[in-house]
């Protein structure tokens, strides 16, 4: 896995995660992306994900 490989996979996810990924770059990753790199970045983003609702939910609550 490269660093370029990496960093597509990284702003693929949260573009995916925010709801903008657009089709054509979609099929893009398809096609070119690494498997094992999505899978890991994406994997990370969703601890982190969980982590920040979770600290927000507990400051929140007090």
């Amino acid at each position: 896995m490269t660093k370029s490989e990496l960093l597509q996979a990284i702003k693929s996810v949260g573009a995916a995660m925010l709801g903008v990924q657009s089709n054509e770059n979609r099929i893009k990753d398809f096609k070119q992306g690494s498997l094992p790199a999505f899978i890991i970045v994406g994997i990370i983003a969703t601890l982190l994900f969980v982590l920040a609702v979770a600290s927000i939910a507990s400051l929140v609550a007090g």
